[in-house]
């Protein structure tokens, strides 16, 4: 952030026009919503230390990496004094039926935000213009801009701005339009008026701690990454504990099923953006199909998507295990067996285990 001339910020006699200014701005940009709070976050930070401290983050070191930097943003980002916190929506039109691509074990389940664009991108170059509408109406002001590019609490901050609660599965719901909606951050210095926060509306309901096909909800807004299969499919880098994966089903990336019980979610919206338009037919694509890509093709199929941070390697990996998980067929048992000398013992090892299920003689 940088440090300006005090005669350059925004001045506190236009606080509340320039707030006003941010929130119509962001819809017009194509954010459904905009809140604004301070930099606040202790109880939260209680939060994640116990989380840490129990390990509960597995692989993902840079959890921890930057200490208590997550949860006070002022010290992420000196001289930060308000947060924007905004929301896009992100289900496309036109999107199958996610239980019924769940149901169709041939087909290759894939988490309905990673369909389309890379959200990182499209949310970044939105909120950098937000940034700059800002300072050509008001001046000059400190900021920087994330979309889940940092450590940030991106759910906490936006609970505080008044965009919803964190929910039992710890993802952020909104009561009107439920939790199928990306999050993105502007830091600044700016000395701006705060949104009220949400408050909890979860009740009694614990539908998705039931649905969660690893158990991954320990307890009611307690999530164990290790456990979680958008972690198990995605974040990990290595071989996939052998006690998950007939759990894993389908799910090639990603996994939806604590958003897809919540009755929240019956008020989700379609979105309108472009950018999250599926692509190459990836919410009903079979796993003999995508099994059969190269890397040429995954690389030139991914472009531009969130999919391509897993890599050619754990693609195969977890298309291995959901095609252990399908039915048996010579068709499925003959594209496994292609892939049982491929370069990385990885892949190799997650085939041979594919294959055995379709064995008589496995348990």
């Amino acid at each position: 952030m940088s440090v300006l001339d005090p005669s350059q910020r925004v001045r506190p006699d236009v606080a509340e026009e320039c707030a006003a200014f941010a929130k119509q701005m962001a819809r017009t940009l194509g954010f459904q919503h905009l809140g604004i709070t301070s930099t606040t976050l202790s109880d939260d930070e209680k939060h994640l230390l116990a989380w840490l401290e129990k390990g509960r983050h597995g692989e993902m070191a840079y959890m921890a990496r930057h200490g208590v930097a997550r949860s006070r943003p002022d010290a992420l980002v000196p001289g930060t004094i308000s947060v924007l916190s905004a929301r896009m929506d992100y289900l496309p039109e036109g999107i199958s039926n996610a239980e019924s691509a769940l149901t169709d074990t041939n087909l290759g389940y894939i988490s309905r935000y990673a369909l389309g664009r890379d959200y990182h991108k499209v949310l970044r170059q939105r909120l950098q213009r937000l940034a700059d509408t800002i300072a050509s109406k008001f001046g000059q002001f400190g900021y920087r801009v994330f979309t889940d590019s940092a450590p940030v609490l991106e759910k906490a901050l936006a609970r505080n701005a008044g965009l919803g609660w964190i929910g039992k599965h710890t993802n952020l719901i909104d009561a009107r339009s439920g939790s199928w909606f990306f999050l993105g951050e502007i830091y600044t210095d700016l000395a701006l008026p705060t949104d009220p926060p949400s408050s909890d509306h979860c009740g009694t309901c614990t539908r998705c701690l039931v649905a969660c096909p690893t158990q991954a909800i320990v307890a009611p807004y307690q999530v164990d990454a290790r456990r979680c299969i958008s972690y198990l499919t995605i974040e990990l880098q290595g071989a996939i504990p052998l006690a998950f994966r007939k759990a894993i089903g389908n799910r090639i990336y990603g996994c939806d099923d604590c958003q897809l019980v919540c009755p929240w979610n019956k008020f989700a919206r379609l979105s309108a953006e472009p950018d999250f338009v599926i692509r190459h037919g990836l919410d009903r694509q079979s796993l003999i199909d995508l099994f059969a890509w190269d890397e040429t093709t995954f690389l030139t199929r991914t472009e531009g998507s969130a999919i391509r941070r897993i890599g050619y390697e754990r693609w195969l990996r977890n298309i291995a295990i959901a095609l252990g998980n399908t039915a048996s067929s010579a068709t499925v048992i003959h594209a496994l067996r292609q892939r049982l000398e491929h370069p990385s013992e990885l892949v190799r090892e997650h085939v041979r285990w594919a294959i055995a299920q379709h064995t008589p003689s496995h348990d």
